[in-house]
């Protein structure tokens, strides 16, 4: 049978109706045989395709990765075999093709161009195909067997005839190959490209259990090179690390991915069930009955409202403000803890969450305390106490607790269960208490001061009426405004909410608003039916004979004008605390609203603590925490932390001293309301791009307002207690500052630190320098810090908290091989900094050569006025035998920073100062990635001994790296201030000197004289030392400087240059300017000449040095300075090596750039 010729649609077309085709067909697929044999499962609810191997027919477009597919997206990169006659598929198969309404049995998809195997069943099924540009395609070897997969397409021209061929895949050589949300390449507008379209997982730091992760393609994968191989170019390559998201993120069926049980869709709450219920019970308390109609009472109405909107403006705006901070992103669990560290960063957010989940812990203890006395109250009253009223209390308040401990352990959907019993419980007590003010009073109520709504009794409780120690306006404030408080309950548990942003503002400000209309309707209500005072006598009612009568109460037929004046009545609206009972249609359900409010309040605490304390514990910002913090069951319920929270409430049951300690506890949630306004008011005020809540309903200024009103209550309520909760958060604070946790949370502080450090820096350019304000600001040729660490310790001594530090490093090499590895060097060696305690900044540039590479470090380097000035260097010890090349090189720079106005100072150890060969490799084995690991890398670097160099070199070399680390001891620094380079010889050794490692050193201070005008010469420069306010006392002139050298040591440095001269005495001019091209760093004898004077002065300095300094911690010397043209760089070095030739003390040379950096003027 010969090829036939078929119309099917476009590609892109093709594509998208197999896509549609295999979503909705759970019953097709491969046998696990041919496409995945890890799962060891079919695919026949996966709707899996097998793609062989193949190879491209020809080479026009990319060819699919072999693998199993589940749609258009790669699961599985594992083949066993092919699809062919031996692996038979589940459903027939036909060589037949249906019309444009149905797709083909067989599909060459995935691309033209390619000889591939793909099955699918025969009958799907009516399916719309889109119009598509259609093209002629021959079929040939396609299977007699309908049951059998084993047909071949050759695609003979590309799709659409006048399209661009597809994208080709780009060069595999690149480490960052990413998968492209799990495939080769995302369909974008209906085109195969490899840029993909905006989607939500690009931005998702997790997916679904069982989903692949989708990651958008780096640049380098958008323009880099392509790499052709032949007449094949590479398909897009996946990236070589191992992807569990890739291999198994494949849920096959209910059983889940190999074979292990799908786990359970954990409970989550919308914003009525999980936020406003929860914050309403919590807010609600004992104070809402029994001392809500007191301060009423007391206040009056009229400040009886204006104190419970005052304590409502507060929790408003802290509600306002966390609806902010909870809508600036996605929120997960930890609550209060987690919305103020990811805000303030986790030294306020640390010391905050651990005193909120310890003051809800507490809080338990309180509320069950408050449950336990109203029962204790109702067995003494009906005679039936346990033990006694103490013990009572205990018992009572350990079995509650216990059973709401039960409670929840049980899971949050057990105690969301309780927690609407309870709020059912208290809105029957509301409308009970509502009922009965509307009901006649009877005789009994009406003796205790019950009268209904009366016109006359509302206008008498509008004004206050002030009685005893706490009769005030701030007294009745700090009794009620903890029954404001209780905000927080519901983002406390933010993991558990269906979605947080929605969840928190809404639910949050609907329970400020319920609960404030009931406090408000209460207030009014019961201000209008219950006069103040009432004896509770049946018989004080007006008779003929009971005397004269005062007040409201005897104009309804009772007279308690004789308890009023002796202040000795028992009832009435100030001076019954169950007040709401009496009033109430029947009592009994008040007492129920009383335990309904108690033990929702106890339940909320015992779960918010938990919930906080375990996020807490995640975070490891405090040692031995950890372990509280695992989570079990499909919500992640913190079973540990919620008995820690258990055992501290027993703790306080037992003890039951609360009210002591209750005053503290309530500053800890104004400490808390406190940060979370300052957090909504830094976040907006930093201006930071990341601050974009979708709840705009907030103001900094109001979260500010809250802050600061919030931290005032706190020492309106208790000033002590405000103290206390201040000192610990302090405590907690400095702890955190101190440790500083590896955590990156961007938060407002960090948005905040950006701002100071622009505007300063900004505000620098404005300065004009001045002597006075200088500071040596080094750029440090270190290569990789860590190689030299002897050079970044002695630099980063007078550079700490003083001037600018940046360790340069020059990658040499074509840009295109060492961009992949530049940021993991650079992260890698900034950590080794930070761990190392270095203040200073590493920066790194690729180069084709290492001067070239300096000379942009000293044109790029910096900020503003925040430049490096000098430039450090180690001395090139294996200068002799290095390649020329590169010494000329070394000098060059040195050249290079006096022609960019720098300083110079060039630092030289006799063990050396690259410690690279004791050490493994470079950068990967020094650094760990795995820095949370227990086998994480601290900083330090790995050494071995190698079998071909000296052990005992080795460790000179690795003690030498660490010579500035220890404490330099009674020693001397030696500074040979030997020509004037602005001061920058005497700065340096006088800012190491202020260092504790440095403190006992004597300073001393060498001069060039001569020999018949010492005194003088020494008494000059006494007196400039003196000016300069350096505190150097020790002056010595040296006479003998210019002194010839001893043979030898002249005869050692002529053996040292000998190496590199021309002798070019006896030579034709030609042929030493030949030889001087070819060679310019060679010596002249001409030069030799030249500079003969100069090379004996640097021979007897060593001399000088050898015979003052060799004991000295530290010698400091003015560098020479070579001109350039006339001292060829082998002399140079030669000069350098010579002056600091077998001296034991670190030496360092130094040259400012001849402009003053002291100066004696004030101004």
């Amino acid at each position: 049978m010969g090829p036939q010729v078929i119309r099917v649609p476009h590609l892109g077309s093709l594509i998208g109706s197999l896509r549609v085709l295999l979503l909705h067909t759970p019953s097709w697929g491969l046998a696990a045989d041919v496409c995945c044999p890890q799962t060891q499962k079919s695919l026949s609810r996966t709707q899996g395709l097998c793609v062989p191997p193949f190879s491209a027919e020809p080479a026009q477009a990319p060819s699919p990765r072999p693998g199993c597919y589940l749609g258009d997206q790669l699961v599985s990169r594992t083949l066993v075999g092919t699809c062919s006659a031996s692996h038979p598929i589940q459903g027939p198969c036909s060589p037949a093709v249906g019309g444009l309404g149905r797709p083909p049995g067989l599909l060459p998809a995935l691309g033209p161009a390619y000889k591939t195997t793909l099955c699918v069943p025969t009958d799907p099924g009516p399916l719309p195909t889109p119009r598509a540009t259609m093209a002629e395609l021959p079929v040939s070897e396609t299977p007699r067997d309908p049951a059998l997969c084993s047909g071949r397409f050759t695609i003979s021209t590309l799709l659409g005839g006048d399209e661009p061929p597809p994208p080709a895949a780009y060069d595999n050589s690149h480490p960052s190959h990413l998968t492209h949300g799990s495939t080769f390449y995302m369909r974008t507008f209906g085109y195969n490209t490899i840029d993909v379209v905006p989607a939500y997982e690009h931005y998702a730091n997790s997916t679904l259990p069982g989903e692949p992760r989708k990651v958008r393609p780096t640049l380098a994968d958008l323009h880099s090179f392509l790499k052709q191989e032949g007449s094949h170019l590479h398909a897009l390559a996946f990236d070589s690390r191992p992807n569990r998201e890739m291999t198994d993120g494949l849920v096959e069926d209910e059983t889940g991915t190999n074979g292990e049980k799908n786990p359970e869709e954990p409970v989550r709450f919308g914003w009525v069930k999980g936020v406003m219920i929860r914050c309403m019970l919590n807010i609600w308390g004992v104070i809402l009955y029994l001392r809500l109609p007191w301060i009423t009472a007391q206040a009056g109405i009229v400040l009886t409202w204006i104190i419970i909107l005052l304590s409502v403006m507060v929790t408003s705006i802290t509600g306002l403000s966390i609806s902010a901070i909870s809508t600036n992103g996605k929120v997960k669990s930890g609550g209060t803890y987690f919305l103020i560290s990811r805000s303030l960063g986790p030294e306020l957010g640390g010391s905050i969450g651990l005193i909120f989940a310890f003051a809800n812990a507490v809080g338990v203890a309180m509320h069950t305390v408050g449950f336990a006395e109203t029962v204790r109250d109702l067995l003494q009253e009906y005679g039936s106490p346990i033990v006694d009223p103490t013990n009572d209390i205990r018992i009572i308040g350990v079995v509650t607790v216990t059973v709401l401990l039960a409670i929840s352990l049980a899971g949050m959907e057990w105690e969301s269960k309780a927690q609407v019993l309870f709020f059912l419980v208290i809105m029957v007590s509301f409308a009970n208490y509502l009922v009965g003010t509307l009901i006649p009073p009877s005789e009994d109520k009406a003796s205790k001061g019950f009268f209904s709504y009366r016109g006359d009794i509302f206008v008498q409780n509008l004004v206050p009426d002030w009685r005893g120690m706490d009769g005030s306006f701030f007294g009745m404030f700090s009794i009620f405004f903890p029954s404001a408080t209780g905000i927080l309950a519901g983002a406390n548990i933010s993991g558990d909410l269906k979605d947080p942003a929605v969840a928190i503002p809404k639910g949050t400000l609907m329970a400020i608003f319920w609960t404030t209309v009931s406090y408000l309707a209460i207030s009014a209500t019961i201000g209008a039916c219950v006069v103040r005072d009432a004896s509770g006598v049946l018989n004080d009612t007006v008779t003929p004979g009971s005397g004269a009568c005062e007040g409201l109460a005897c104009g309804y037929g009772w007279n308690f004008t004789e308890c009023t004046q002796h202040h000795s009545c028992r009832y009435g609206l100030i001076n019954y605390y169950q007040t709401m009972s009496m009033v109430s249609g029947f009592a009994p359900l008040i007492t129920a609203g009383i335990f309904g409010a108690t033990l929702s309040s106890a339940l909320a605490c015992l779960v918010s603590a938990a919930k906080v304390f375990q996020c807490l514990c995640l975070d490891q910002l405090y040692p031995l925490i950890g372990f509280f913090g695992k989570g079990y069951g499909k919500n992640k319920e913190p079973v540990r932390s919620y008995l820690l929270a258990y055992a501290i409430a027993v703790a306080f049951i037992i003890i039951a001293e609360l009210n002591t300690i209750a005053p503290i506890i309530s500053n800890f949630f104004l400490c808390s309301y406190a940060l979370i306004n300052f957090s909504c008011f830094h976040a907006s005020i930093t201006n930071s791009p990341g601050w974009r809540p979708s709840f705009r309903y907030y103001s900094k200024w109001a979260a500010l307002f809250g802050a600061v009103i919030s931290v005032v209550i706190m020492f309106l309520l208790t000033w002590w207690a405000a103290l206390i909760a201040i000192g610990v958060v302090l405590f907690l604070l400095l702890y955190v500052i101190y440790k500083k946790p590896e955590v990156n949370w961007g938060s407002s502080v960090q948005a905040g630190s950006y701002n100071l450090a622009l505007s300063y820096s900004v505000g620098l350019n404005e300065v004009e320098d001045h002597i006075k304000n200088y500071r040596p600001q080094c750029l440090v040729l270190t290569g990789p810090p860590n190689f030299r660490p002897a050079l970044v310790d002695f630099v980063g001594t007078f550079t700490r908290n003083l001037s600018l530090m940046i360790c340069g490093h020059v990658l040499i090499g074509p840009r295109k091989q060492r961009m992949p590895e530049l940021q993991l060097i650079a992260n890698g060696h900034t950590r080794w900094l930070n761990k190392r305690k270095i203040k200073a900044f590493y920066s790194d540039v690729i180069a084709e050569d290492l001067r070239s590479g300096v000379q942009i470090l000293m044109q790029a380097a910096g900020i503003g006025r925040m430049k490096p000035n000098i430039l450090v260097v180690g001395f090139k010890k294996n200068w002799q035998s290095a390649h020329p090349a590169t010494v000329e090189d070394y000098i060059g720079i040195l050249h290079d920073a006096f022609d960019f106005n720098y300083g110079v100072c060039v630092m030289r150890m006799r063990e050396g100062l690259n410690i690279s060969k004791v050490m493994q490799a470079h950068i990967n084995p020094v650094f760990d990635p795995a820095e949370d690991g227990k086998e994480a890398s601290t900083g330090r670097v790995r050494s071995s001994v190698s079998g071909t160099l000296d052990p005992e070199a080795l460790v000179r070399e690795e003690q030498a790296s660490t010579i500035f680390q220890s404490e330099q001891g009674k020693k001397t620094i030696d500074i040979y201030w030997l020509f004037d380079d602005g001061g920058l010889t005497l700065l340096i050794p006088y800012l190491l000197g202020r260092k504790k490692r440095w403190s006992k050193c004597k300073i001393r201070v060498f001069v060039g004289g001569q020999i018949n005008r010492m005194d003088q010469e020494r008494k000059a420069i006494i007196s400039l030392l003196s000016k300069f306010r350096l505190g150097f006392h020790e002056v010595h002139v040296l006479p003998d400087i210019n002194q010839k050298p001893r043979a030898e040591h002249t005869k050692r440095f002529e053996d040292m240059i000998a190496p590199f001269r021309l002798n070019d005495g006896f030579k034709d001019e030609a042929t030493v300017t030949e030889m001087r091209q070819d060679c310019p760093w060679k010596i002249s004898d001409e030069e030799i000449n030249k500079n003969r004077i100069k090379s004996l002065r640097q021979v007897r300095l060593n001399e000088i040095l050898l015979d003052y300094s060799r004991d000295a911690a530290l010698v400091i010397i003015t560098l020479p300075v070579g001109r350039k043209g006339e001292c060829p760089s082998s002399l140079y070095m030669a000069w350098l090596e010579t002056l600091s030739q077998d001296l034991r003390p670190p030496v360092v040379l130094i040259r400012g750039n001849q402009e003053n950096v002291l100066t004696f003027y004030c101004q």
